[in-house]
């Protein structure tokens, strides 16, 4: 299901409480947690952050900030096979990038002994036992979701002889796979997760903050709530998925309210677990999985590739943070799944950057343009404004010639009557200069055509009494004499299908082959090839674009952001 959204219209207005901040302020107004609201984001430091994750930032932290809360960030780094702190630092930059700041940090490492001595209290209450079967026999007695598990043959061991064996999971003569700690909950029950769910496994990888310190470790859904208890989380707040996840979610509190009440340390804290929808667009994969694969079989030239959903690789390719959380506030927060249209992504991005991008010259498929009756020699500095959309952003000086380069498609020889642009015997005007009348072109051998010529009116000068002369056209150009050759990356969508996710065939399959086009006789204006990465350009008449971290002084390098109009639907109707 698309959904459907006026991808045009992002005007800012009031809009209702999602049924999340619903559900906060139903607990506000009974009093839940004294009135305390503390939320967090839990990443796990396994790849780099996507748009989908883009969508959680934005609730998580969006609703600690509007109900005055705080909102801490929490790498769940239970499982050292996958994560390490490369991910971590791109995780905290995106995150910033975005236009979020944290309360705190923590690791759900930093929990490991906790979650070890309450995995002991468990095996102690007869809550949890040593299973010594393979994680095949452990899959095929759990049973279907309409046929009861079979329970293991450990589940009735010993207290003493199950603490012994987790004690001896924890050390590096453990064997992996050889054991596993599982919580003695129900084997009939309806909801899978409930039949004796793994706690703990052994791994001896090491891990990148703890080392080798731990020989076992944690599961995820033993590891999740419970790190969301300690913490004092009051809205732990995640996506659809873990909606059957829930029951054990609460079980778990259910026993750290116990543990704790043993303990003395008796509280009505709980934390409550929301789900909302994920985050899917059209023409892309959401899957880590899947985008390590695009990466590590250099299918794509790495995480910040801006083809990829990545934010770095959005970063990269020039969408700005504001029109990420303008297109997640437009898509809303549901309780279905939903595939949303990438052209709504870029029609936010398009917005936004109309206000805030700088009005630059650029001629991408080049032809040269003599002004012959203009003087040899002679120059003139034009008055360029840098965006109509905002008169402080000022203006800078774009140099005019006899010798220019304009698009090739704004000529044609034997244009048609609608044909607007330059065609023999026909007026245009260049931007912020003159009016000019094409009197022909010179072709090569071949019959392309090489040099198009043309004369000024020297009194129609922009900004010059009288020289408001209309003309049909107004075309840009860069100065032959003015300019650096630049490299121009133009993006297609990744995918020739438009919800791979769902196609059967393998993944890779379905790659869009055109999806990137390296262009290289291009030619700016001075002023825009000293721009750098960060800085948001429009080329006037043809897109948005951005510096890429390639760009040198010597080479610039620009990276397509979105071009002016939504084309490419009807290109590929």
């Amino acid at each position: 299901m698309v959904m459907k959204n006026d991808k045009n219209n992002f005007a800012e207005e009031k809009k209702s409480l999602s049924f999340v901040e619903q559900m906060v302020e139903q607990d506000l107004a009974d009093g839940k947690n004294g009135g305390r609201i503390q939320t967090r984001f839990p990443p796990e430091p396994n790849g780099y952050l996507h748009i989908g994750h883009a969508k959680a930032i934005c609730m998580d932290f969006g609703v600690a900030e509007h109900y005055h809360g705080i909102c801490n960030l929490r790498f769940d780094d239970t499982n050292p096979s996958k994560e390490n702190d490369e991910y971590v630092e791109n995780i905290l930059h995106d995150i910033r990038w975005l236009g979020f700041k944290w309360e705190n940090i923590y690791y759900a490492s930093d929990y490991f002994k906790q979650l070890w001595d309450f995995a002991v209290w468990m095996i102690k209450k007869g809550y949890a036992y040593i299973d010594e079967q393979t994680s095949e026999q452990i899959a095929e007695q759990k049973g279907t979701p309409t046929t009861a598990g079979i329970p293991s043959p450990f589940r009735d061991r010993p207290v003493e002889e199950n603490l012994a064996l987790f004690e001896a999971m924890n050390t590096p003569e453990a064997v992996e796979g050889s054991m596993v700690l599982r919580a003695k909950l129900d084997m009939a029950s309806p909801n899978m997760h409930f039949r004796d769910p793994i706690m703990y496994r052994i791994i001896h990888i090491p891990h990148h903050r703890t080392g080798t310190q731990w020989n076992a470790y944690p599961m995820y859904d033993f590891a999740h709530g419970q790190s969301d208890y300690f913490e004092g989380v009051t809205h732990s707040i995640c996506t659809l998925e873990f909606v059957p996840h829930r029951p054990l979610y609460d079980k778990f509190v259910d026993f750290l309210l116990e543990y704790d009440g043993e303990k003395g340390k008796a509280t009505d804290y709980r934390p409550r677990q929301i789900e909302f929808n994920r985050l899917n667009l059209t023409y892309t994969v959401m899957s880590k999985r899947k985008l390590h694969t695009l990466v590590t079989e250099k299918l794509v030239r790495g995480w910040d590739d801006p083809r990829m959903p990545t934010l770095c690789g959005m970063r990269r390719r020039g969408y700005s943070p504001k029109s990420i959380r303008m297109f997640i506030d437009s898509i809303g927060y549901t309780k279905f799944d939903a595939l949303n249209d990438m052209a709504l992504l870029e029609a936010a991005v398009r917005d936004d950057l109309n206000k805030k991008a700088c009005r630059v010259s650029a001629v991408l498929d080049p032809v040269k343009l003599i002004i012959t009756n203009y003087p040899d020699g002679q120059m003139e500095e034009m008055e360029a404004v840098n965006n109509p959309e905002n008169e402080a952003d000022g203006t800078h000086r774009i140099t005019f010639s006899k010798h220019l380069w304009i698009e090739r498609d704004d000529f044609m020889e034997d244009a048609p009557k609608k044909f607007f642009r330059l065609a023999p015997d026909r007026e245009v005007r260049l931007k912020n200069a003159y009016i000019v009348k094409c009197t022909g072109c010179r072709k090569d051998d071949s019959g392309r055509i090489v040099e198009i010529y043309a004369e000024y009116d020297p009194e129609s000068k922009s900004g010059m009494a009288g020289s408001n002369r209309k003309v049909k056209a107004t075309l840009h150009w860069v100065s032959a004499d003015h300019c650096k050759k630049a490299e121009v990356r133009i993006y297609d969508r990744l995918f020739n299908v438009e919800n791979p996710a769902a196609n059967e065939r393998d993944f890779r399959e379905l790659l869009n082959p055109n999806s990137l086009k390296t262009v290289t006789d291009c030619y700016i204006e001075d002023y825009a090839a000293d721009k750098r990465p960060g800085e948001y350009l429009q080329f006037q008449r043809i897109g948005y674009f951005m510096a890429d971290p390639d760009t040198t002084k010597e080479h610039p390098v620009f990276n397509k952001t979105v071009g002016l109009k939504d084309t490419w639907a009807k290109l590929n109707k």
